[in-house]
């Protein structure tokens, strides 16, 4: 049996009917009837919604087309009916809901989306990356148009009556549906969307097959050759697997990686750049008496910095080697994973073609030099 719920009008009343569904049950609390706000410049006759039209339900905060027919009203009913329906997309937009909105039309622009006596628009880059993977022959045009008549779950981003601008997000809906099953760490085999100078955006792939949210693969991230253009090793279709590495939830932006998926090819050659068998000096810094090695740029302000932290006993660079490829041409310098021998433990440091490897003499554990090693790196410019 429906719930009927009657709100005084005037004189009159209006009958709301709401048939809970699987998603929307007793528990939920329906949307005031204040969101409906029906003045009292209204009719006086009673006004039945259809139950086939109207849907409440405050877990995804839904409601759908009521079907009304306007033809009877005047002017100012229309006005009033507007103006609360206004009330209402503000209501969404503060509080985030979800609203399943029929797709009325389209344009060069986007979609034309109903919201009870309103017409709002859905840009075409809100719109869910699923529909264009599900189809990617197919123009946004022809997708746009295949989609008139269908219901899709939108939020509101922008609502403002006085300039008249009704704007609905289908991404954003995904993300408070979706982004809840991401966790940092995992990989999701994915299809690259637009590449762009500073990366290239990524649409995952879920377990129902769709691809319902997009992250962003750095240009660095890429890979671990020197990427100076995303476009010469990733183009708009490509099947590619991701890691995501950082999900920022306040902003709905999730941060990926592809090159993590590999390892990282320094530490697979490390012996082959560094031979083991080539004795070095520690105070001079020699390999032989006509080869001396120079600490390579900024390392030597890094070394100065780590002998003023507590616990840092000695920093000697011990070995170098030279790489077939370019990774970066920036200093990076990491712990390395290999088990420490006594007090001592291995740094690497990177530029260009060049490595060099560190012997860390220290009271400190593994924890403790990475925390010394971030406190100089913040010290250093």
């Amino acid at each position: 049996m429906p719930v009927l719920v009657a709100a005084s009008l005037s004189g009159g009343f209006a009958f709301l009917s709401h048939f809970p569904s699987s998603s929307d049950n007793a528990s939920q609390n329906p949307l005031p009837l204040t969101s409906l706000n029906f003045s009292n410049s209204w009719t006086k006759r009673p006004i039945f919604l259809s139950p086939a039209k109207v849907s409440v339900s405050s877990g995804s905060s839904t409601r759908t087309d009521d079907g009304l027919d306007q033809s009877s009203f005047t002017d100012d009913d229309r006005q009033s009916r507007r103006s609360a329906d206004w009330k209402a997309a503000k209501a969404y937009h503060s509080k985030g809901l979800t609203y399943e909105g029929r797709v009325e039309g389209f344009n060069g622009g986007g979609l034309l989306i109903k919201f009870y006596s309103l017409l709002g628009f859905l840009p075409y880059p809100q719109l869910s990356p699923s529909h264009a993977c599900r189809e990617p022959q197919k123009s946004i045009q022809e997708i746009a148009r295949a989609l008139v008549g269908s219901i899709i779950s939108v939020k509101v981003i922008q609502a403002d009556e006085e300039s008249r601008k009704l704007i609905f997000s289908e991404k954003e809906a995904n993300w408070y549906k979706f982004s809840s099953q991401l966790k940092v760490g995992n990989i999701f085999e994915a299809r690259v969307g637009s590449v762009e100078d500073y990366g290239a955006f990524v649409h995952l792939r879920f377990p129902d097959g769709l691809y319902h949210l997009t992250g962003l693969v750095h240009v660095s991230e890429v890979s671990w050759d020197l990427v100076q253009d995303v476009r010469d090793v990733l183009s708009e279709g490509d099947e590619v697997r991701v890691k995501i590495v950082n999900i920022d939830r306040e902003k709905s932006r999730i941060t990926l990686s592809i090159k993590q998926l590999e390892e990282d090819p320094l530490l697979e050659t490390l012996d082959k750049v560094i031979p083991q068998d080539i004795s070095v000096d520690p105070d001079a810094l020699n390999t032989s008496d006509h080869f001396s090695i120079e600490p390579l740029p900024g390392l030597y302000t890094i070394v100065e910095e780590l002998l003023k932290e507590d616990g840092i006993i000695s920093v000697k660079i011990s070995r170098q080697g030279f790489e077939k490829r370019v990774v970066s041409q920036d200093l990076q310098l990491w712990l390395s994973n290999a088990p420490p021998t006594g007090d001592k433990y291995t740094l690497l440091a990177r530029a260009g073609r060049q490595v060099q490897e560190i012997q860390l003499t220290t009271s400190l554990d593994q924890d403790g030099i990475k925390r010394a090693l971030q406190r100089v790196l913040e010290r250093v410019p």
